[in-house]
């Protein structure tokens, strides 16, 4: 007889390996007098909104008991070494299950009550949800110094807006969410507070669907509610991050308008004295031309330059593409070498006139200015070809 095929039940996975709808994510630095009610809100948001959760509480080096207070409580406890804001959030996210990342601070400044905006954010087809604490959001009395709320948080804001097409109110504010396969593809690597800045910029270069929600901003009740946050260094680094991701406004257009500025002073001047509205103009207009031409070549060979080892992160500009694929290490060579044998001809040129005229006066300052700007960029042309196929070689 044949025997019966018997199959034996698989057991379903134990509640702690399926994976939860949110994650929600709190930095820790010795917040002990907050954290317990952080994590109870957050817990409560979960519940009344229906979802399934998870809380984890990424530990920066607590010594005054955060770290006891939160294991009490029934949460996760990620213990990261690397001391910052930016490092915690991401070691807090590489453990995390979530299909859903939501970041609050520990310090209760910000209600885990207001979840729900956040995740209807979501819902409604949002990749990634900011709070702002501006209008409509709210910020009570006591909870935010004057210089930052009205200079410090408005500059940053704008500057980012301008530089990177968003348009958001309030760059600085700490609650957010965001879907976490979008949240793994930002590949965040700061360490410290601008880690904020580097999520809207690599948000914003992914093409991410960024909505803003409003929150209300309580004051920190931290013994002698003393924040983390440092006014001068950290919204400098916010800063520096940003400048340093846009090479386009930073370097390429300042460079780009500088050369055609130069072409402007150069070329009327360049075979002699020229006559522009009764005036004289000379080759003191040539040696301008010829600085400017120099500081815009700048501007856009460094803006390739970074797109070589930065382009991934940063927002395309098919000017500079195009740019990029032309300029191979043979034709910049070529080209600078052109330049550079034209230059030396023209000042070869002054050169020759000097030991004819026994070697008297040297009379020309045009020829030889012009000669030595067209060797100069030569060289300009023929080092950036060599860097820019290096970088590319190896990136």
């Amino acid at each position: 007889m044949r025997k019966e095929d018997r199959t034996v039940p698989i057991p379903a996975p134990p509640a702690a390996f399926l994976e939860p709808d949110v994650s929600v994510l709190i930095p820790c630095l010795d917040e002990a007098a907050t954290i317990g009610e952080a994590i109870d809100k957050a817990r409560a948001a979960l519940l009344d909104l229906g979802l399934t959760g998870e809380i984890i509480v990424a530990d920066n080096g607590s010594s005054d008991g955060s770290v006891e207070i939160a294991s009490q409580r029934g949460v996760r406890v990620v213990r990261v070494q690397e001391r910052g804001y930016g490092n915690a959030l991401r070691h807090g996210a590489r453990a995390a299950r979530g299909r859903v990342l939501v970041m609050g601070d520990a310090d209760d400044t910000y209600d885990f009550g207001e979840m729900g905006r956040f995740i209807e954010g979501l819902d409604k087809g949002a990749d990634f949800v900011m709070g702002t604490r501006l209008g409509p959001g709210r910020i009570m009395p006591g909870a935010n110094p004057w210089l930052n709320r009205k200079v410090g948080t408005p500059a940053l804001t704008f500057a980012l807006n301008r530089l990177f097409g968003l348009r958001i109110s309030d760059v600085n504010c700490g609650l957010r969410a965001i879907v976490r396969d979008k949240f793994d593809a930002l590949d965040l690597r700061s360490t410290g507070m601008e880690f904020a800045s580097e999520m809207l910029i690599k948000a914003a270069v992914m093409r991410l669907r960024i909505t803003e929600v409003p929150v209300t901003l309580h004051p920190d009740r931290r013994m002698g509610g003393r924040s983390h946050l440092r006014r001068w260094r950290d919204g400098w680094r916010h800063l520096e991050f940003m400048l340093l991701h846009a090479p386009d406004q930073m370097l390429f257009l300042p460079g780009l308008v500088l050369l055609i500025a130069a072409l402007v002073l150069l070329l009327p001047v360049s075979a002699g004295p020229t006559q522009i509205l009764g005036r004289s103009f000379d080759f003191h207009f040539l040696i301008l031309g010829g600085a400017l031409a120099l500081i815009g070549l700048q501007g856009v060979v460094g803006a390739l330059l970074v797109r070589d080892v930065a382009d991934r992160v940063l927002r395309p500009n098919r000017l500079l593409s195009s740019l990029s694929d032309w300029l191979t290490l043979g034709r910049g060579l070529a080209l600078g070498g052109l330049l550079l044998l034209s230059g030396f001809l023209m000042d070869a040129v002054v050169l020759v006139r000097w030991v004819q005229g026994s070697f008297g006066s040297l009379n020309e300052p045009r020829l030889s200015a012009l000669g030595l700007l067209i060797m100069t960029v030569g060289a300009e042309v023929a080092i950036c070809a060599f860097l820019h196929a290096a970088m590319k070689k190896h990136a």
